[in-house]
């Protein structure tokens, strides 16, 4: 398992904070029952920003293992493969 690193973090939950407002914004336009085209160009908006921020995750974890591929921690390439792959 590859701990995440805090510093790495910061923009992927600075980009995760920008997605929830953004669905929040999702939800009320619904609510009010804004035009389809706003709404889904607005959702594709946050799965763009959910999408960038698994594959900085995935990216942190490849470069630790890449920088000690022989740490206890270290995930091995099969599973840092299917991690990415459920983002595809």
């Amino acid at each position: 398992m590859v701990e995440l690193n805090p510093d790495e973090m910061a923009p992927v939950l600075n980009r995760l904070r920008r997605a929830q407002g953004q669905l929040g914004g999702v939800l009320r336009m619904i609510e009010e029952g804004r035009d389809c085209k706003d709404v889904v160009t607005q959702l594709a908006a946050v799965n763009r920003a959910l999408d960038r921020a698994g594959f900085a995750i995935i990216s942190s974890g490849l470069k630790q293992c890449l920088a000690d591929p022989d740490s206890a921690d270290s995930m091995d390439t099969e599973a840092l493969e299917k991690l990415f792959l459920s983002l595809a």
